[in-house]
């Protein structure tokens, strides 16, 4: 059975507004919440956004049951022996339900306007593997150069990588307890599977959600608008056809899906759809 997690940019909303569709999801029977991590908001460097460890740790004092996590921290923004030890913190913290979701860097003129770097493509997978190799010492889990860091995790943290180049890959089935496609190759998921090894796949969904009473083209043309670049990663409809939509999506092997909703997440959406999506596909 495939899981349900709520994809929410903590951009174009307050704390506030994230904690209260964070909550909703939780109500409507979402399995977890991911947020992005950038420094600036993709395509949208004027609009606000806030920082990701801090927004999911409030997020997770904030819900009980909802797992926690991100579409991916990028590796640059954090020193790996910080990183172990703010999972760790998160993970206690939590009661176990925070997820450790890792990305190379998908935006090198932020990493370089920043002053985190220039590395090019393949330099940055490097540096994640890196990373992952560090943070299995740090976590105990393995031996190396590193010092173990105390505490070491009492909760499993799973972890997350997110990319489709051939490095990328090859470390999501050396580390991975889960992988990410994204939402522009929703299309591609068989193609991909057999390189992930044991790692679990999930996939990034935008939605136009026609709610009941909603004007159909109204709503889907907007999305569009809003989100066609996207391609495959786009779907819009009403409950019985997402529901057919996501079905065909777990046959051919997604076992969790990020639903980023077109609306920026209404609390209405979150609730519709959790009702007549989420619980008819349980």
């Amino acid at each position: 059975m495939a899981e349900w997690f709520l994809y929410l940019p903590q951009s174009r909303m307050g704390v506030d507004d994230l904690v209260q569709r964070a909550r909703a999801a939780e109500a409507s029977g979402f399995d977890g919440v991911a947020f992005l991590d950038h420094v600036e908001t993709p395509m949208a460097p004027d609009m606000p956004i806030w920082e990701a460890m801090t927004v999911a740790t409030w997020v997770a004092a904030h819900t009980e049951r909802l797992r926690i996590g991100h579409l991916v921290l990028c590796d640059a923004f954090r020193r790996p022996a910080l990183l172990a030890k703010q999972a760790v913190t998160l993970a206690e913290a939590s009661g176990g339900r925070f997820e450790l979701g890792l990305g190379a860097g998908s935006m090198p003129d932020e990493l370089a306007k920043f002053e985190f770097g220039t590395a090019s493509a393949v330099q940055r997978v490097e540096a994640l593997g890196t990373t992952l190799a560090k943070i299995k010492r740090y976590w105990g889990q393995t031996e190396g150069p590193e010092p173990v860091q105390v505490p070491t995790p009492s909760h499993p943290i799973p972890v997350l990588l997110a990319g489709t180049g051939p490095r990328m890959l090859k470390l999501v089935a050396e580390h991975a307890d889960w992988w990410n496609l994204p939402a522009t190759k929703v299309n591609e998921l068989a193609r991909y599977l057999p390189a992930i090894g044991a790692a679990r796949p999930s996939v990034q969904q935008m939605v136009a959600f026609v709610r009941a009473g909603d004007d159909r083209d109204a709503v889907i043309d907007k999305g569009r608008r809003r989100f066609g670049h996207l391609g495959p990663g786009f779907v819009g409809g009403g409950a019985d056809e997402l529901l057919a939509y996501f079905a065909g999506l777990e046959q051919a092997g997604a076992q969790r899906f990020y639903v980023w909703f077109a609306d920026f997440a209404a609390v209405e959406s979150i609730e519709e759809f959790g009702a007549t999506v989420v619980a008819r596909a349980c």
